[in-house]
C-alpha cells in the first residue's frame, strides 16, 4: 500500500469536526469548575481507546447485529449530517447527558469526546478508508485532544466567545460537505 497523506489529512479534519474539541470548549470550561478540575491524560486515554477498540471490533460488532458497512456507513452519514446541521445553524438535535458526577470519563471522554459521533464517524470511514489512515487520524486528534484539555484556560481567554462560534460554525460546514460525499459513495451498494 501507497501512503496517501491527502488520504490521511481527510479523515483527520473528519475526526476534528466530529470530535468539535474547539466547539466544546465553554462546555468543558464549565464543568472543569463544577469538578473541580480535568485530568487531561485519563479523559484523552480513555476516549482514544473507546475509538480504536471501536475501529478495531466495529465491523464485527455489526456483523453480530446482521449489518454491513454500508448501511452503517449510511447511517452514519446522516448522523454525521445532522451533527454538521447542530454545529452550522446552533440547534441542539443531540441531547447531552448533564449529569457531571462521573468526573472525567463521563461526561467528558465519553460522550463528548468520543461520542456516539465519533464512533459512528470512525465506522462511516472505514467503508472509504484503509485503517491505519484512520488509526493515525485518531492518534493525532488524540494529541490534539490532550492539547486543548490541558490549556482550557488559555484557549478559552486567546479565542474569545466569536472565535469559537466561528470556528465551531467552520467545522460544521466541512463536516456537512463530508457527510454528503460518505452518503453518495455509499447509498449505491443498496439493492446489489
Amino acid at each position: 500500500m501507497q501512503f496517501e497523506f491527502d488520504k490521511l489529512v481527510t479523515v483527520t479534519f473528519t475526526l476534528f469536526a466530529v470530535i468539535d474539541i474547539l466547539g466544546s470548549i465553554p462546555l468543558l470550561v464549565s464543568l472543569k469548575e463544577k469538578m473541580g478540575g480535568i485530568r487531561s491524560t485519563q479523559a484523552t486515554l480513555v476516549s482514544g481507546a473507546l475509538m480504536i477498540v471501536f475501529l478495531l471490533i466495529g465491523k464485527q460488532f455489526l456483523e453480530i447485529m446482521s449489518l454491513d458497512i454500508h448501511s452503517f456507513a449510511v447511517g452514519g452519514s446522516i448522523v454525521m449530517f445532522l451533527l454538521g446541521l447542530e454545529m452550522v445553524l446552533g440547534l441542539e438535535i443531540f441531547k447531552g447527558d448533564a449529569d457531571v458526577r462521573s468526573g472525567t470519563i463521563v461526561p467528558i471522554a465519553f460522550p463528548i469526546i468520543a461520542g456516539s459521533g465519533t464512533l459512528t464517524t470512525i465506522m462511516s470511514l472505514k467503508a472509504n478508508y484503509d485503517q491505519l489512515y484512520i488509526f493515525l487520524g485518531i492518534l493525532i486528534n488524540l494529541v490534539f485532544v490532550y492539547i486543548v484539555l490541558h490549556s482550557l484556560k488559555w484557549i478559552e481567554r486567546a479565542i474569545g466567545p466569536a472565535g469559537l462560534l466561528a470556528i465551531r460554525k467552520f467545522f460544521g460546514v466541512i463536516l456537512l460537505a463530508i457527510a454528503v460525499k460518505i452518503f453518495s459513495t455509499n447509498i449505491g451498494s443498496f439493492g446489489k
